[in-house]
């Protein structure tokens, strides 16, 4: 029996092969259309229905350039069940290089949305009923935000969630954290419908860091083969064995000034270690930003402005600190190699 077209926004798109779909989703004040783009690769077989998206918030872009490359894979043409890509969920963001949409809305803070809500409802309401209800897999693309940047680290709630603890493990970056949910954000919604998800967080706001996309790719494709939908790549050598931190805390500004940062991301440091100093312009006064635990350096501050309370270094907790510390190293060595071939 013939596998059936997949539809989308009124769009069927024929086993083998693909089509790319401008979702309409609202108007500009000049009456000009915005536009979701979608591209689905439908395969031959059956298989699951996996949704890649980035910039949800609109200005971490490293996600958008995850899912061009992605659609570039030569492997798509055997795939198995049905990619849904999208690689602009925030336009309206996109368009302006801010996070938030212009009432701002947080869209990863609006889900399930709501067609008579505000903006950013509506525009949750018609991704996930056009979009993410489609979907059996969720890959989330994100970055640290403005001024901010993360240690690649995939954020997963895995406890008697085997299916997302499998697709986290096989993602390839040196730290997962069992994060918690947040109230309104894609990953909530689609764990509330047991849709296994996971989210990918990697570099900095408005930049292209390719130590973040590269990896980021990778990771996608390791999902897919976990799940049946590319084939298994014999010649390839499974990524580290990732750490699952059980925790992780903001070490913060006690003062306002500048900043001059000591530890860098990826960094094991001890509690009570002195990751930074912030002083005033003259140096007059000057202070130390210190470790609040054990850990490992997963999130920064690249701006070295500084107002008192702000957070600055995001240090993960391990029960096997030596073990994740390890798992950072090979991942940063395993990437500069690649980079030389």
């Amino acid at each position: 029996m013939a596998r059936a077209p997949f539809e989308l926004a009124g769009t069927r798109i024929p086993p083998g092969s693909r089509a790319q779909i401008d979702v309409p989703v609202a108007k500009l004040y000049t009456h000009a259309p915005l536009h979701i783009p979608v591209e689905v690769v439908h395969g031959r077989q059956p298989g699951p229905v996996l949704l890649v998206c980035g910039a949800i918030h609109g200005d971490e872009i490293n996600g958008v350039e995850i899912v061009r490359r992605m659609l570039r894979l030569a492997s798509l043409s055997r795939l198995r069940g049905t990619l849904i890509a999208v690689p602009i969920v925030n336009v309206f963001g996109f368009v302006q290089q801010t996070r938030y949409l212009p009432d701002r809305r947080d869209l990863n803070r609006c889900f399930p949305g709501s067609e008579a809500g505000s903006l950013g409802s509506r525009v949750a309401s018609l991704f996930r009923e056009q979009i993410v209800d489609l979907a059996t897999h969720i890959v989330d693309l994100h970055t640290g935000a403005i001024h901010r940047t993360n240690l690649p680290q995939v954020r997963a709630q895995m406890k008697d969630r085997p299916a997302t603890q499998a697709m986290a493990e096989a993602f390839g970056v040196p730290v997962i954290l069992n994060a918690e949910l947040r109230e309104g954000s894609l990953r909530e919604y689609a764990q509330s419908r047991d849709v296994p998800v996971l989210t990918y967080e990697a570099g900095e706001a408005l930049r292209f860091d390719e130590w973040a996309i590269a990896p980021g790719v990778r990771g996608v494709q390791r999902v897919m083969r976990l799940l049946g939908m590319l084939p298994t790549d014999r010649r390839r050598h499974a990524p580290a064995v990732a750490e699952v931190a059980n925790g992780s805390s903001w070490a913060r500004s006690p003062i306002d000034g500048i900043l001059r940062p000591r530890a860098r991301l990826g960094a094991r440091v001890a509690r009570g270690d002195v990751l930074g100093r912030v002083a005033d312009p003259f140096g007059n006064a000057e202070q130390e930003v210190l470790a609040n635990a054990d850990g490992i350096v997963i999130g920064m501050s690249n701006l070295p402005l500084a107002n008192e309370g702000e957070a600055l270094f995001h240090v993960a907790r391990f029960d096997e600190i030596e073990e994740a510390e390890n798992a950072v190293e090979t991942f940063h060595s395993d990437f500069e190699t690649r980079q030389e071939l």
